[in-house]
């Protein structure tokens, strides 16, 4: 790139906001000019002015623009850094600038205030009476066989997601001789490849129980060792006799129907198998007094931050103080 065809950083920007406007809303394209407007004022008190060639420009020119930035939203600063990282990609593919853009991604990462994370509130109460509808209908007698089947694999299937806080993958992938029956453990790799150990309660075991004894002619016509079948199984027609495992998508497809048919279809969404992973750790802080470290190791949470995200969903210490205060009388 000869000197005499290096663009100064306004003319760059002005281009590079020139080749937005085709691709991108109208919209968009105001935010990143704003963006690049910031952009280059920070710049500037850095000494870098807007008619200084883009070969002045380093990567460690984020710095201070992302200084700059903490006195807006934290969503402001991530929409202004991503108008900033694609300028800064622009540059390098439109005039080949000799940038470390790896770098600048870096120091972005390890500058970057990191965006809160809201966890999502869901009705605790509502997940304990679907699983009181679904104990209830799993007692009574199905017309088909292959009914009274499903009816107890999700009533096995749900108890298991709320007493044990397996994700829907995990319980969907469990295999019969993955439960130890007698101590009610089952070895599991889980997130990470990592192998873990979970805890079953005496309440989803006896669902399981009843589950697997209705399901033994099945298992044994299968011809395979018991330990290697599916701990849930698939009971539809297009599966017939043989013993297949449900899918993730399965899973889920149990939960949106049993919420569905329980609590009604303005609920669906709102009870995701997700949700019974929240009842769970939030369960296990509620009946142990807040207890952070026993809720990180049952929940099988790397860092202990994501179990505290939970703790204000189940501090009884903070609810009945507040009741005190303020509905006395």
């Amino acid at each position: 790139m000869s000197q005499a065809s290096v663009p100064s950083l306004a003319q760059a920007v002005d281009e590079y906001l020139a080749t937005l406007q085709q691709a991108r809303s109208a919209s968009t394209a105001r935010t990143y000019g704003q963006a690049l407007r910031v952009f280059l004022s920070v710049l500037k008190d850095q000494g870098l002015e807007p008619q200084n060639p883009i070969t002045a420009l380093r990567e460690d020119a984020v710095l201070p623009f992302l200084k700059a930035l903490h006195h807006h939203a934290p969503s402001t600063e991530r929409l202004y850094l991503t108008a900033v990282l694609q300028f800064y990609t622009f540059l390098v593919a439109h005039w080949d600038l000799d940038l470390n853009l790896v770098k600048v991604r870096q120091l972005v990462r390890q500058h970057a205030r990191r965006p809160g994370v809201r966890l999502p509130q869901f009705p605790y109460r509502a997940i304990e009476q679907l699983l009181e509808a679904v104990d209830a209908l799993a007692r009574q007698p199905a017309r088909k066989p292959r009914l009274r089947l499903q009816n107890l694999r999700d009533r096995a299937f749900l108890w298991t997601l709320a007493h044990t806080g397996l994700r829907v993958h995990e319980a969907c992938a469990l295999r019969r001789g993955d439960v130890d029956w007698e101590t009610g453990h089952a070895l599991i790799v889980g997130k990470g490849n990592r192998q873990d150990v979970v805890r079953f309660s005496g309440r989803a075991l006896q669902a399981l129980r009843e589950y697997l004894q209705a399901r033994q002619e099945l298992d044994a016509r299968s011809g395979r060792p018991l330990r290697a079948l599916p701990l849930f199984a698939r009971h539809d027609k297009r599966a017939g006799r043989r013993v297949l495992p449900i899918s993730t998508v399965t899973g889920r497809n149990i939960v949106r129907a049993w919420v569905r048919r329980v609590l009604g279809p303005e609920m669906e969404g709102h009870i995701t198998p997700h949700a019974f992973r929240h009842y769970f750790v939030t369960r296990v802080l509620k009946d142990s007094g807040g207890n952070l470290k026993l809720a990180q190791r049952l929940a099988r949470h790397r860092n202990i931050a994501v179990t505290q995200r939970y703790a204000h969903l189940s501090d009884a210490e903070l609810d009945a103080a507040y009741r005190a205060i303020f509905e006395e009388g």
